[in-house]
């Protein structure tokens, strides 16, 4: 598996089809960042169908939106089977990972600030 990184933020002030601005690559899961802060960021990766994301835990809550394709998740250990249009916010903290039985793209949003410390 290729996991392939593009950290550029997209141009201000300019409309994106953010569908199209990340393509599908074989056996690679792509990234493209769309806004990086201190605070937070957001970003489109799209996974090859077969492709996984190695378990992990986040210390950020992170909302995440199926934009192409469907997806398989799991949070603790329990499957969420995402839709074209599905969200859903993954807890700060919860073991995570996505399997893609078919390709699919997403948009993750991660919010850093707000915590109660």
């Amino acid at each position: 598996m290729k996991n392939i990184n593009d950290t550029a933020e997209l141009e201000k002030s300019t409309a994106q089809i953010i569908v199209e601005i990340i393509q599908y690559m074989p056996n690679a899961v792509v990234s493209k960042t769309i806004l990086k802060k201190t605070t937070g960021n957001i970003t489109v990766s799209s996974f090859a169908a077969g492709e996984e994301l190695a378990e992990k835990i986040s210390p950020f809550d992170t909302f995440i939106q199926i934009i192409d394709g469907s997806a398989q998740l799991f949070i603790n250990g329990k499957e969420y089977d995402l839709n074209l249009g599905d969200g859903i916010i993954i807890p700060a903290h919860s073991k995570h990972n996505f399997n893609a039985n078919k390709q699919f793209k997403m948009l993750s949003t991660i919010i850093k600030s707000g915590y109660d410390i």
